[in-house]
């Protein structure tokens, strides 16, 4: 059942995706991180939070795809699919968000001129926003994937 859906949970594919999750929200957490003014802007203190529930929870179901992927002996339950499905969703719908309202604060800033923000700091402000979109479209991926396996079960 686990190699008939690929990209869901167990599977090489669901390990890629959850690899690339935590890269991608780690260094989204890192270039927000390396600006110091960061706490000035709810938005950019919006993104650092839910980056934070995002590389625990990548990182704990990157373990257990490793684990399927070279142990191979992981029993799929219909309801730790929904589960990891719910979490799936719930942070993909958050990182959306803070992506989106950092890129937007980020672009706002630069257009107001470099008084508020200086060119180099609200490219890394940017560049955040850029790993938070691509960390919330694997994210989503995910979810999806977990969503036809659930209902595959």
């Amino acid at each position: 059942m686990m190699e008939e859906v690929a990209g869901a949970f167990g599977s090489s594919a669901s390990f890629a995706l959850r690899l690339g999750q935590t890269v991608f929200s780690s260094a989204s957490l890192l270039f927000m991180c390396f600006g110091v003014d960061f706490y000035s802007y709810t938005a950019f203190c919006y993104l650092v939070t839910v980056m934070g529930l995002v590389i625990p929870w990548s990182v704990t179901l990157l373990v257990v795809d490793a684990y399927s992927v070279f142990i191979k002996d992981l029993q799929i339950q219909q309801r730790i699919v929904m589960i990891i499905f719910l979490g799936d969703m719930v942070l993909a719908y958050l990182s959306l968000a803070a992506a989106c309202s950092t890129a937007s604060v980020a672009d706002l800033l630069l257009e107001a001129g470099g008084s508020l923000c200086p060119a180099r700091l609200c490219g890394r402000y940017q560049m955040s926003a850029a790993m938070a979109f691509l960390s919330w479209f694997l994210s989503s991926a995910s979810c999806l994937f977990n969503f036809w396996l659930f209902s595959s079960l």
